[in-house]
C-alpha cells in the first residue's frame, strides 16, 4: 500500500484547520484550495497580495505551483483545475488572466470548473487542482 504524504511547500502559512496543503499518495496529488496569500515568514500571519482580483489570481496561481513542484509535480501533470469566484462579474478577467498564465503549456490544457461561492473577507478566487504524475 502506497503511503499518504502531506505536502507543504516552503513559506505557506499554517491552514486555519487541520488539513494539508497538498497530498500525494502514489502518483496522484491532490492540492487544497489555494488563495492569494503571500508567503509567510516564521510567525508572521498571512497577509492577501492584494485587493484586485489580478493580483489575488496571480499569486493564487503561483501558490498552487509552489504546491504542486513541492509534491513533485507540473503544471503539465495536473488534469483538473477547480476555481472559485466570490463574484460573478469576474469571470472574463479571470479567464484573461487564466488564459495568458496556461499560453505556454505544451499538450492539452487541464479540465476546469469554475464556481462562485462565499470566501473570508477579503478573498476573491481559490484555485484547487489535481495532478497526475508518469
Amino acid at each position: 500500500m502506497t503511503a499518504k504524504t502531506a505536502v507543504t511547500p516552503t513559506g505557506h502559512a499554517t491552514p486555519p484547520a487541520k488539513f494539508s496543503h497538498g497530498v500525494r499518495k502514489g502518483n496522484i496529488l491532490q492540492v487544497a484550495g489555494q488563495v492569494g496569500f503571500l508567503p509567510t515568514k516564521d510567525g508572521q500571519p498571512p497577509a492577501v497580495a492584494g485587493p484586485t482580483l489580478r493580483e489575488q489570481t496571480v499569486q493564487t496561481l503561483a501558490n498552487v505551483q509552489a504546491v504542486l513542484e513541492a509534491g513533485g509535480a507540473s503544471w503539465e501533470d495536473v488534469v483538473m483545475l477547480r476555481v472559485y469566484l466570490t463574484d460573478t462579474e469576474h469571470f472574463a478577467e479571470m479567464n484573461a488572466l487564466y488564459d495568458a498564465h496556461f499560453a505556454s503549456l505544451q499538450g492539452s490544457p487541464p479540465a476546469r470548473t469554475t464556481v462562485y461561492v462565499g470566501l473570508p473577507k477579503g478573498l476573491l478566487i481559490e484555485i484547487d487542482a489535481l495532478a497526475v504524475l508518469d
